[in-house]
């Protein structure tokens, strides 16, 4: 291949979403590899908080029904914009929660135990916080999560087998949570063939779309999958602790959620101030208190950018980026004991690349101080995510060079190997 700088420059004069790097606070003396940890500050993101801001100081209490963006309609007017990234009809999608919260409602809302089908199935491999969720909704129900909670094996520590799924949907499954990309290896699970397989065994199932929202295409209404939940500020750049989203299948609708609240409520019934909830005909029903307003500010600008740019064109520069990325890895650390540990195949890789290396901690911290910013994951993996709406490929064969310079001088071994307090 050719690992000279001037192909890295050809390839972003080539690249036609070169001019969205504009629109984001990008310094000029850091390369920016951990967007899909916490994306950058957009523009436009700034502009809208200021917006809203300005609705507050302009409106008091009349900003809930006048001005650009209402925010007594902010939730689902952002469900609309977020519905064409998650393949839904805009009716299943809101803007509400965080993450953990949302996935409390939804495992509340679909997980019914009834006769033998008492257990859920997840991963060994998913995200701490989704365990902790599930094994208290468990608790809560009675059932012992040593026994009710399924969690499937990995073969090598990074990715699950399909198949391997597919085994452990026994007949005492009642309900199934998945991610749609594994956080450390960026594995992409196939989520249409396992929603038809979960169905074939009368098992309702769910998807942690946290590391695949904002940077691959997703189906969820076309593949029926029952539901899914999400944070906004990965690859959505919404700014931390924005505000999360869910998607529940049409299908569902007409049932109180699990967890009910005030902004559960219809609309036009939630000032009736009623004891007795008339849910929401839509995947609002699954909101539970008052909107965050100000931490669903940025979003209003970032998601215009994705409606700019398009998840189809996102993804396809991804692919590039990362292929370049694994590319420069191989041809030029070979010799250095680092492993490419996500899969290689595109239908198979999210958006990041995850190396190996028994040195990982102590090179995250080198590469930091020589101004890459990657991400360390415990015990021993690093993953570098260029972003396609800001990061160039020049960026990337420049990451590529200093980790280098980094191996052949010896400049990790300053550095102790161990994680800091937020790794």
């Amino acid at each position: 291949m050719n690992t000279g700088k001037s192909y890295a420059q050809y390839l972003d004069q080539q690249d036609e979403l070169k001019h969205f790097r504009n629109e984001f606070y990008v310094s000029d003396e850091t390369i920016y590899f951990d967007g899909n940890s916490l994306g950058l500050l957009s523009k436009r993101a700034e502009q809208a908080v200021a917006e809203l801001m300005d609705s507050w100081k302009r409106y008091a209490i009349d900003g809930w029904t006048e001005g650009h963006h209402p925010w007594f309609y902010l939730s689902e007017k952002l469900g609309d914009q977020l519905a064409p990234l998650v393949g839904a009809r805009p009716e299943e999608v809101i803007v509400t929660g965080s993450t953990t919260t949302n996935l409390h409602q939804l495992v509340a809302s679909f997980y019914r135990p009834n006769g033998r089908k008492t257990k859920i199935l997840a991963d060994e491999l998913n995200f701490p916080s989704d365990i902790y969720a599930l094994k208290s909704q468990l608790k809560l129900k009675g059932y012992d999560s040593s026994k009710h909670l399924i969690q499937v094996p990995s073969n090598d520590g990074n990715t699950l087998k399909t198949s391997d799924i597919i085994a452990n949907m026994t007949d005492d499954v009642a309900l199934i949570v998945l991610p749609g990309v594994l956080y450390r290896s960026g594995q992409i699970l196939d989520m249409k063939t396992l929603t038809k397989e979960a169905h074939k065994r009368n098992i309702l199932i769910g998807f942690d779309l946290c590391h695949s929202i904002g940077s691959i295409p997703h189906h969820l209404s076309d593949w029926d999958v029952d539901f899914a939940f999400w944070c906004t500020y990965k690859h959505l750049n919404g700014g931390p602790g924005s505000v999360a989203g869910l998607y529940v299948n049409k299908r569902h609708f007409g049932h109180e959620p699990g967890l009910a609240g005030w902004f559960s409520s219809a609309k036009e019934k939630q000032f009736d101030m009623e004891h007795h909830l008339t849910p929401a005909a839509d995947a609002g029903a699954y909101q539970i208190g008052t909107p965050h307003l100000l931490s669903i500010a940025p979003l209003i600008g970032a998601l215009e950018l994705f409606q700019e740019a398009g998840i189809t064109r996102i993804r396809e520069k991804s692919l590039r980026l990362t292929n370049y990325l694994m590319e420069l890895i191989e041809a030029e650390l070979s010799s250095y004991g680092f492993f490419i540990a996500n899969p290689r195949e595109a239908a198979m890789r999210g958006a990041h690349v995850f190396i190996e290396h028994q040195e990982a901690a102590r090179i995250c911290k080198a590469l930091k101080a020589a101004g890459v910013i990657p991400d360390f994951r415990t015990p021993n993996g690093i993953r570098l995510a260029p972003v396609p709406l800001y990061n160039m490929f020049a960026e990337v064969w420049q990451t590529v060079q200093i980790l280098k310079s980094i191996m052949d001088k010896g400049d990790y071994k300053q550095f102790e190997n161990k994680r800091g307090v937020i790794a």
